[in-house]
């Protein structure tokens, strides 16, 4: 497995050398390679933990990549990518899950699928072949 080279640009970047201890919340990407002590949030974006980096949070995502260290939960809606030389000591949870050969990983994965709502459901049953449509039992 390669690395996306074409991810969203940046948008917050925590540089080696800068401790934070508290709850970061983040819209689009972040990129943290300093020291991390409490939570991390960003349900529609993307965190990136550098090879530098030290987290020990629990991490709520759309995607989450891993290079450096991590203990705590990490769970995506999207997915999860962990590569050398990333260290992970805590469950994680996704639909989609990629370790790398030479990553260290402790701890429980789970890969679960969104469940689609019942309103989604429904509307999907409602779609017809293109050009038609659905009204009420009628089909023009």
């Amino acid at each position: 497995m390669r690395k996306n080279k074409k991810a969203a640009s940046i948008s917050t970047f925590i540089e080696a050398g800068v401790s934070i201890e508290g709850t970061i919340t983040f819209e689009n990407t972040i990129r943290l390679d300093g020291k991390l002590k409490g939570k991390i949030s960003g349900n529609s974006g993307t965190v990136i933990i550098g090879e530098k980096g030290d987290m020990q949070a629990d991490i709520n995502a759309a995607v989450v990549v891993i290079m450096g260290q991590v203990q705590g939960t990490v769970v995506a809606t999207e997915r999860i990518e962990i590569y050398p030389p990333a260290r992970v000591a805590g469950d994680i949870q996704a639909p989609v899950v990629s370790i790398e050969s030479g990553v260290v990983f402790n701890g429980n994965c789970s890969m679960k699928v969104p469940q689609i709502s019942s309103e989604r459901g429904n509307d999907a049953k409602k779609q017809l072949p293109s050009g038609k449509e659905n009204k009420g039992n009628k089909i023009l």
